[in-house]
């Protein structure tokens, strides 16, 4: 159990220092563009990038099944948002892979921790 959630916070804060150090990179990967106000680049630095190293760091800091759960609370966050978009927006495979990742993540840090943080 220890080692899968450690997996979810590496592939947190790994995913999420693309975003905050590498933010052109992360939008082409996203197929989305920065205008000209450069508000594409600082919200993919904080909502695709640090945020997501803040929860993996936290999630290891406070290091307690109560703390591993909230990684995958935040996971299956993202993963209601991108489904919300497959039904409104449009289904791409790229869509359905992020999805698919954010889904397994979410549940998987969830059905681990959760029983044993409550």
């Amino acid at each position: 159990m220890d080692i899968i959630n450690i997996i979810f916070v590496l592939a947190s804060i790994g995913l999420g220092a693309f975003g905050w150090l590498a933010p052109r990179y992360t939008l082409e990967t996203l197929d989305l563009q920065a205008g000209p106000s450069n508000m594409g680049p600082s919200e993919i630095r904080a909502s695709a990038g640090a945020l997501f190293i803040g929860m993996g760091l936290g999630a290891l800091i406070i290091g307690s099944p109560a703390g591993y759960a909230m990684l995958g609370f935040c996971w299956l966050g993202a993963s209601v948002g991108r489904a919300t978009s497959l039904v409104l927006d449009g289904q791409s495979r790229k869509k359905w892979t992020f999805f698919g990742v954010e889904i397994v993540v979410g549940l998987g840090a969830l059905a681990i921790n959760l029983p044993l943080a409550m």
